[in-house]
């Protein structure tokens, strides 16, 4: 059996989990390539006009395998932290998916709680059955699936240069180099290093939160707060960049109530679609940094929002 699993989405955040789970049930594993521009033309094609630039282009990635496997993998990611949910696009992806795309294979949909190691079991008891109905390989495939996800490390923590950013954004946005149209790369070539989410500590960013009157509602909204906020009042970094997709009503609220907090500490938003240019990207990116040497090196307030 071989099981398709698009490149998109939080795969950048979990996909040795995945990965190893279907390789240890004995199934063959294909994924899409990375992201590009004819994924994101197949995904603007099948892909409601409404959505955001992320979901359009996981429409992409299934279509690109869809053809490739017996079982596609569609993650209906529900919980990742108790009380809290993510973006409520995850909840209903894979009816949107199938409503959008003909010819589908067999599709793997199971709502998906991985708010501790038991409830996230219960997600591979059930869809482990679709390649064995072993139990024991299913609890062991479950087992190594799990190791590999906590052995896994993501984040980026630049040691070097004289001048650092907090990168903010869903994790999707930040790793795929398509979609930020290598923000990393470019950041870096200016001198400028780089610093994500995955580099403050959890109690870090809940004490931020308890600044707000009341608790985010959703993960990433609660992360890019925390982070952000704690990057700038710590003094950790010079500026913050957020990027953001266009239409995602999370980041609308978020970024905003960022603002508000950390006042005029340095703030570039960067907002993605699939007609946002390089040459846009880059050009806000290079003035913005320049701000930020001319304002260490004045030792200024002066604010320089973007």
């Amino acid at each position: 059996m071989i099981v398709g699993i698009p490149k998109g989405l939080l795969y950048y955040k979990y996909h040795p989990f995945l990965i190893t789970f279907f390789k240890e049930l004995g199934a063959e594993v294909i994924t899409s390539e990375d992201t590009n521009k004819d994924i994101l033309d197949l995904g603007v094609k099948y892909c409601v006009d409404e959505a955001c630039l992320p979901i359009k282009i996981f429409h992409g990635h299934v279509v690109s395998i869809k053809d490739k496997c017996d079982l596609m993998v569609i993650p209906r990611i529900m919980q990742l932290n108790k009380n809290e949910f993510i973006c409520p696009k995850f909840c209903g992806l894979p009816e949107m998916v199938l409503n959008s795309i003909d010819n589908m294979p067999p599709t793997i949909t199971d709502p998906i709680y991985a708010i501790s190691k038991n409830t996230l079991y219960r997600w591979a008891k059930t869809t482990g059955t679709r390649v064995t109905h072993d139990t024991f390989k299913i609890k062991h495939a479950y087992k190594k699936a799990y190791e590999s996800l906590i052995n896994h490390q993501t984040g980026i923590n630049d040691k070097l240069n004289n001048m650092k950013i907090a990168l903010v954004g869903h994790p999707y946005n930040i790793y795929d180099n398509y979609i930020n149209m290598n923000l990393v790369s470019k950041l870096n070539k200016l001198g400028v290093a780089v610093e994500t989410m995955e580099f403050t500590q959890d109690f870090l960013i809940n004490l931020e939160i308890n600044n707000l009157y009341k608790k985010p509602f959703w993960t990433f909204a609660r992360e890019n707060y925390g982070f952000a906020v704690n990057a700038a009042t710590e003094k950790r970094v010079d500026g913050i960049i957020y990027i953001s997709s266009f239409n995602c009503g999370i980041d609308s609220v978020i970024i905003e109530l960022i603002k508000d907090r950390i006042g005029s500490f340095p703030f570039l938003t960067l907002k993605v679609d699939e007609h946002t240019g390089e040459a846009g990207i880059e050009t806000r990116v290079e003035a913005f940094t320049d701000m930020l040497e001319r304002r260490i090196q004045n030792e200024s307030n002066i604010p320089t929002h973007g």
